[in-house]
């Protein structure tokens, strides 16, 4: 069973940071693109980043360039997103997923779900 547990949410300042981790249980981590997505009240999910299995691949959502930054660590089976220079825009809860098939922006790629972590940035 594979299980991803989100952290590192909170209340930040417009113009500060976070950085959200994702642990993922599971023998077959290495093989799994990353991605987090989020969702603010009364909107649908967006993509914000994907990585593949080694990090060869990284895309980000046109939102979040140059201000976030998705990272791994195969050996702790977590993931990483680095966010910088937040906005209020960015408030939303982050999502942590993984796909076992392919690298994609699409949510429905994405086989395995986390519970979700509340960003909050006060403008």
């Amino acid at each position: 069973q594979v299980q991803l547990v989100e952290s590192g949410g909170g209340l930040v300042q417009a113009g500060g940071s976070l950085i959200l981790s994702c642990a993922v249980s599971g023998r077959d981590f290495i093989y799994y693109t990353m991605g987090w997505f989020r969702q603010a009240p009364g909107k649908e999910r967006e993509f914000v980043a994907f990585t593949s299995w080694n990090g060869g691949t990284i895309l980000y959502g046109d939102a979040v360039k140059g201000r976030f930054t998705i990272s791994r660590d195969n050996a702790k089976k977590t993931v990483y997103l680095q966010m910088n220079s937040l906005k209020s825009e960015d408030t939303a809860v982050y999502y942590c997923a993984a796909s076992v098939r392919t690298t994609s922006l699409s949510d429905s790629a994405y086989d395995y779900w986390g519970q979700g972590t509340q960003v909050t940035v006060s403008s």
